[in-house]
């Protein structure tokens, strides 16, 4: 058990109050939106008081920024980028991702955070959308780099282009996660797993084609 001394420490830890807030941030953005996400609900949420709130951040805006840079980007490296790293044919490790993308109807009926933070807040305010534009050109980065890889190994079509595939592959998932969200129905994100499996395997060369 804690003694008095290390919960009071624990209690006024400055890093882990700042987690806190940034955890419950996260949630209630991604359940209601930045607009609509309450400071009161957030507090509740993090079990902290609104000064504690101002002692991290400045303002509501500077939450949100950190919420991109700290969460969503990690999120969108944990995903995606650290798979892409791994040893292996391009074309499997894309494959291999794309299918441990979460699947469960609570998952998509929640949608994509940084597709939903995107759609709301690129238009109305410029420093949201850099920080999410950054999340989306590293993500295509990440899978180009991969295609380039596998172009230089003989495992994927020479004549496709790696940046343009790329954006095609994130435009593609996350067209589908709104869809399947809209749907409010796991299928429709199932089937679009198929078919984005299914375009995934036509980049390979002629003599991989087989492979599963």
């Amino acid at each position: 058990m804690l003694s008095a001394h290390e919960k009071k420490r624990k209690l006024r830890d400055p890093e882990r109050t700042r987690e806190r807030l940034l955890q419950a941030a996260f949630r209630e953005i991604h359940k209601s939106g930045f607009q609509s996400a309450g400071i009161d609900t957030i507090l509740a949420g993090a079990n902290v008081t609104k000064g504690a709130l101002y002692y991290h951040f400045d303002n509501k805006e500077a939450l949100g920024y950190a919420v991109i840079e700290e969460k969503i980007a990690k999120l969108t490296h944990d995903r995606w980028l650290r798979p892409m790293r791994s040893e292996g044919e391009p074309i499997d490790i894309l494959i291999g991702v794309v299918r441990r993308i979460p699947a469960r109807t609570q998952d998509v009926r929640a949608g994509c955070p940084l597709l939903l933070l995107a759609q709301e807040m690129s238009p109305l305010d410029e420093q949201f959308r850099k920080r999410l534009e950054r999340i989306f050109l590293d993500w295509q980065e990440g899978v180009a780099t991969l295609l380039r890889k596998g172009q230089s190994q003989g495992t994927v079509r020479r004549d496709l282009n790696p940046v343009e595939s790329a954006s095609f592959l994130v435009a593609l998932v996350e067209g589908y996660a709104t869809v399947a969200k809209n749907a409010q129905d796991a299928k429709v994100w199932n089937a679009g797993i198929r078919n984005i499996v299914g375009w995934l395997k036509s980049l390979r060369t002629q003599g991989n084609r087989k492979r599963g």
